[in-house]
């Protein structure tokens, strides 16, 4: 029977570092399956610094109590270990003095055959904090333990907790988006809109939630939404769609870079495969390489369906990587990432090769529309854009237009994205011209928007409400999601814009913006 190999590398994110322990007569270390559900037919040896431990002084503790001999594991009574599943190897050894050891484990799985893998571990002096927050191992999102977080904040802090322990929903929803779960921060949140778009998936009139704290933003991109309706809505494209993770390799020297990326080039098909094995979503479309030294840098571009798909994308190239390290000699050093994916950061990059989604939002807006509505003409606008885009050269900004970071956070934050990378999606590109008709043409690309409607924090309470209210959540949705912001941010360029070129923005701000 042909078993499916698992590389060394990929076997040892099983081992919990940081898990070796001595307990009451014996040791304890933690196992954790996080490469997919499997079931566990045989343990055939533990060792210590290369010292066989008897399967007799071995227990399994498999949780809720239950507990099993490592002798009594085989194919016939096998131990079923879904993914995330936590166990603890427990064996009876006596204490083992402080310092680092090398843990040995071979084991049998089922349609993977024999595996072994080594990890080193230390036992380390147990530091007494002076000063924890309380926690529950066994259930971390109770009303009980919450409430001893809220009252140990306010007893260390003074402060009150009259609105951040007030919500809706139940906490366990949070397992996976948030530790030491204690409250909630309340912001508000306006709708806009509605906004027609015409987009490839987005294709109607959409209300669309804004979370901020700044007066004015909602009235601004209001005002743009309207000039756009009246302009027939904003046509939306999603050009491209990739998300990274960026390994690099250390060689002896340049002309050693230079055959590896070679040989990466040739056995494209079987790195694919591995990375693929890892997930049902993420697809590898190619590996960009880069060098420099005796560095390699390999950009791995994958599609990840209706996620974000950072994570998804790490354990994937994580699983090739680990296969190109078992099947290449001459790497002298390998780090899974390289800073060259720029993750949560500005970067050429990522405006050049795409990271998420690229999309572009695009519309011709009539001269009367401009001139009654926004009190500024289109040869204004546009010449205010060419002096701006000097201002953003000169600053070595990101982005040549007005404020997309606004309307991105505001939709991230209400509809459960990853605030952090608006980092990256607030990267943009504005182009103005007059038409012949001497008509406003604007366009926006947004060339790194990372967006998600399923996965992260998409399912947690309100922001399934407001991704349900857009029409966007769960599978199916992302690029209609994707083609709504690029929507938004164009009217928040056309408002602020107008407001600028024609004077409007400091009365704005007075007039909706002055919480004081």
């Amino acid at each position: 029977m042909a078993f499916l190999p698992i590389p060394s590398m990929l076997l040892r994110q099983l081992y919990t570092y940081n898990s070796l322990k001595n307990t009451e007569g014996g040791i304890r270390f933690s196992i954790k399956n996080r490469l997919t559900d499997v079931e566990f037919t045989e343990l055939k040896s533990v060792r210590i610094n290369g010292e066989e431990i008897s399967k007799e002084k071995i227990t399994l503790d498999l949780g809720g109590g239950t507990t099993m001999q490592a002798g009594d594991v085989s194919e016939s009574n096998p131990v079923n270990l879904p993914l995330r599943k936590v166990f603890d190897v427990n064996a009876e050894i006596g204490n083992l003095d402080h310092g680092k050891y090398k843990i040995s484990l071979a084991f049998r799985a089922k349609g993977y055959g024999s595996l072994k893998f080594d990890v080193e571990d230390s036992i380390a002096e147990v530091e007494q904090l002076e000063v924890r927050i309380p926690r529950d191992d066994h259930d971390d999102y109770s009303d009980e333990v919450i409430r001893k977080r809220q009252e140990f904040v306010s007893d260390f802090t003074g402060a009150s907790f009259e609105h951040i322990s007030k919500y809706s929903f139940d906490p366990h929803i949070t397992e996976g988006n948030c530790e030491n779960f204690t409250g909630v921060a309340q912001i508000p949140i306006g709708f806009a809109g509605p906004l027609k778009v015409n987009g490839e998936f987005a294709n109607g009139e959409f209300l669309i939630p804004l979370a901020t704290t700044e007066g004015t933003l909602i009235a601004s991109y209001n005002r743009g939404i309207k000039v756009l309706n009246l302009s027939g809505g904003a046509k939306s494209t999603v050009v491209s769609d990739a998300m990274q993770r960026a390994p690099v390799f250390v060689f002896d020297d340049a002309r050693d870079g230079r055959r590896f990326v070679s040989w990466v080039l040739e056995n494209f098909e079987k790195i694919k495969y591995e990375a693929e094995a890892t997930s049902s979503v993420a697809k590898l479309k190619d590996i960009d390489p880069y060098t420099a030294n005796k560095f390699v840098y390999l950009r791995f571009n994958y599609t990840t369906g209706d996620a974000a798909g950072q994570n998804m994308v790490g354990r994937a190239t994580f699983a090739a990587c680990s296969w190109v390290l078992d099947n290449y000699e001459g790497i002298r050093h390998f780090y899974l990432e390289s800073n060259f994916a720029t993750d949560k950061k500005a970067s050429q990059v990522n405006i050049m090769r795409t990271r998420g989604k690229r999309v572009t939002a695009e519309a011709t807006i009539p001269r009367n529309v401009l001139i009654e509505h926004m009190r500024v003409e289109p040869e204004s606008l546009t010449y205010h854009s060419g002096v701006a885009n000097v201002g953003a050269f000169l600053s070595g900004a990101n982005n040549n237009g007005a404020h997309s970071a606004n309307g991105i956070t505001a939709m991230f934050i209400a509809t459960g994205q990853d605030v952090a990378n608006v980092s990256e999606s607030s990267a943009g590109v504005v182009y103005t011209e007059i038409t012949p008709e001497k008509d406003l043409y604007i366009s926006i690309t947004i060339p790194s928007l990372i967006v998600a409607t399923y996965g992260g924090g998409t399912s947690l309470a309100t922001q399934k409400e407001c991704l349900e209210a857009l029409g966007c959540y769960g599978m199916g949705g992302v690029n209609k999601l994707a083609e709504v912001v690029a929507a938004v941010v164009l009217a928040g360029e056309i408002s602020l814009a107008s407001a600028i070129s024609s004077s409007d923005w400091v009365s704005s701000h007075e007039k909706y913006g002055r919480n004081r």
